[in-house]
């Protein structure tokens, strides 16, 4: 696929991914399509984990795609790519209906770090599950739905010298005018799915920009978006494993939810969802726990989660030798705390994956005076003991309601990783 045509598709990936729930199906209906046979995590495996093989696995908004090789035995080792489903932005509260000074509000608390100012005065839509009290979830979505609005400068002189929201009183969209008795989210939501409000027992709901993606800027080389971090990572694992053909190792493609707050929840990369199906792979293969830790010490994982280009009026934030440029290739990210997890091993296996791929490169590594982020990768290392490698699309506004790239990276990362998950370097 070239550049014009991944970036098309991950326009529509993420178009019908507007919440880390959407992201799972999505990824799970497009490997239904490629001949995946979905694995139920209560049933017994055996039978049909076997050489040859397509599976997947999906856990809440977390979801796991494994392709065996013809010649899989249980302590054949694993290429696995990690991303993550979720993105910043604000959670609906329970009891979210409000109303103050005629406008109807939706109760929100901030989920993960958005750059709040980013989410003001756009249409932002709704997104997540329901839950009914038989325990059947709906996904819902609402369109365009509500905007947190800014205090008008000649109301607040003083907006554009310093903008700090209260996380509390200024976040609250807005999504129409009257009073209580007019205002009801949880039964918007209900109508969505087709169930009455009453039946509705929970939900996981988050906003997200409603704004379609685009190219912009000289020749279109531009691509902005919402939820780049990370379904640009999701994207190109999926696109990726499905091109792969896997000869010496079981290809796997592991997409979490709750990166964004730290991944400690079942379906997060802190959780046992990946050793869980690791686990049951060797033992449907007719393996013990010795053959497992043979299949991961020959093992490998490419933690995919986007990084930071070089910012055009900030250079001083980024390390003064290495400074990666949109549309130089995806980053190799590098840290001497272990934030990230590259080595100098994991370093020589990323340049001749690249070099197989037939695509540039770039370093990435933080200023010593600016905190370094992190990834899912230290979480695998430490929780599975495989040897991991951090990497990740360049990206400016990241944590932005609209994130944007480089046209050609995301296409390069996914290149990349086909070529990592057949094994060919």
């Amino acid at each position: 696929m070239d550049s014009s045509g991944h970036i098309e598709d991950l326009a529509a990936f993420v178009s019908a991914s507007p919440s880390s729930y959407h992201a799972a199906a999505e990824v799970a209906r497009r490997l239904r399509a490629a001949g995946y046979t979905m694995l139920d995590e209560t049933a017994d495996w055996h039978g049909t984990v076997r050489p040859g093989a397509r599976l997947a696995v999906v856990r809440d908004g977390s979801v796991i795609a494994i392709a065996l090789p013809d010649s899989a035995v249980a302590a054949t080792p694993y290429r696995i790519v990690g991303a993550h489903t979720d993105s910043p932005g604000f959670k609906l509260k329970p009891k979210p209906s409000g109303a103050a000074n005629g406008w109807l509000l939706a109760g929100v608390e901030v989920y993960g770090g958005p750059i709040l100012a980013s989410w003001f005065d756009r249409e932002l839509e709704l997104a997540g599950r329901i839950v009914d009290i038989d325990g059947t979830t709906h996904l819902v979505r609402t369109g365009p739905f509500a905007r947190i609005p800014h205090l008008a400068i000649h109301l607040d002189r003083d907006l554009n010298a310093s903008f700090a929201p209260d996380r509390q009183r200024d976040v609250q969209p807005i999504f129409g005018v009257g009073g209580l008795d007019q205002a009801d989210v949880v039964a918007h939501l209900a109508s969505i799915a087709g169930i009455d409000s009453a039946a509705v027992a929970g939900y996981d709901v988050l906003t997200v920009d409603s704004a379609a993606p685009a190219r912009f800027g000289l020749d279109g080389s531009l691509f902005a978006s919402a939820r780049l971090d990370n379904l640009s990572s999701v994207h190109a694992g999926l696109v990726g494993h499905l091109a792969a053909e896997p000869t010496q190792a079981i290809a796997v493609l592991a997409a979490f939810d709750h990166e964004e707050i730290g991944s400690e929840s079942r379906s997060g990369a802190s959780g046992p969802l990946l050793a869980e199906v690791l686990e049951r792979i060797t033992a449907a293969l007719g393996g013990d726990r010795a053959e497992l830790a043979r299949a991961i010490a020959g093992s490998w994982c490419l933690s995919a989660d986007a990084g930071h280009a070089v910012h055009p009026h900030r250079g001083e934030k980024h390390d003064p030798a290495n400074r990666p440029v949109a549309g130089g290739g995806p980053l190799l990210k590098i840290n001497a705390s272990q934030r990230y997890t590259t080595d100098a091993v994991g370093a020589s296996l990323w340049a001749r994956t690249c070099a197989k791929a037939g695509v540039p490169w770039q370093e990435f590594v933080s200023n010593n005076a600016v905190p370094c982020g992190s990834t899912i990768g230290p979480l695998t290392a430490t929780r599975i003991g495989i040897r991991t490698l951090d990497v990740g699309t360049p990206l400016l506004s990241m944590h932005s309601a609209r994130e944007m790239c480089h046209v050609d990276d995301p296409g390069h990362l996914a290149a990349a990783t086909q070529v990592f998950l057949s094994g060919l370097a």
